[in-house]
């Protein structure tokens, strides 16, 4: 495995205006998401863990230190956000995802505001997830840069969306408005992103 590298932005910095600003989002990505990387480099090399996956690592995260679970989280989590949102995104899914999402929610627009609240009423810090779970797709929520792969997740699965509901995501353009944030952030989800995702599980 060796070092973990910082993933390549896939847009610009500017690119989700106006719904995440540019500075929000070069901070984000330059100083946040690359001292997560830095951080668990530095908390892995010559350990055991150093040639691990991530996902290796979370399956027994319980039994490591706590600087390898927080930034090995803040890893994985951000590399995924950044790949699940692009430039006029929105709209709704359709295909095997829609169907799922209906057959598990009902409709696209309870499963909306089943997950807009998993991440408004996230207490404090943390991310709001669309999982697969046995198949089947759920909506949870984790505490700080904990994801359901971590074998201490209360719900276990597989995220194919997530939701950063960390304060440095939004606070520069909403201040304390996390549900503003929240209602704009469905305007850049990407959804041929998250279809492949989830067609991909086996």
């Amino acid at each position: 495995m060796g070092k973990i590298e910082l993933p390549k932005l896939p847009y610009s910095y500017d690119a989700l205006e106006p719904y995440i600003d540019k500075q929000t989002m070069e901070i984000h990505y330059t100083k946040h998401h690359q001292g997560y990387v830095n951080n668990y480099n530095n908390a892995v090399t010559g350990t055991p863990l150093e040639n691990k996956t991530l996902e290796e690592v979370f399956k027994e995260v319980s039994k490591h230190p706590a600087a390898v679970r927080n930034n090995g989280g803040g890893v994985w989590n951000h590399s995924l956000f950044w790949t699940i949102m692009k430039k006029n995104g929105g709209g709704i899914p359709s295909g095997k995802l829609a169907d799922a999402i209906n057959s598990a929610f009902g409709n696209f627009d309870e499963f909306k505001n089943k997950f807009t609240n998993a991440a408004a009423t996230r207490f404090g810090s943390g991310w709001a997830w669309l999982i697969v779970q046995n198949g089947k797709l759920a909506v949870t929520s984790t505490p700080n840069q904990d994801n359901p792969i971590m074998d201490v997740a209360e719900q276990k699965g597989i995220p194919i969306l997530g939701l950063d509901v960390w304060e440095h995501a939004y606070y520069l353009k909403y201040q304390n408005r996390r549900p503003e944030y929240i209602e704009n952030w469905w305007n850049v989800v990407n959804w041929d992103e998250v279809a492949s995702r989830f067609n991909s599980i086996k």
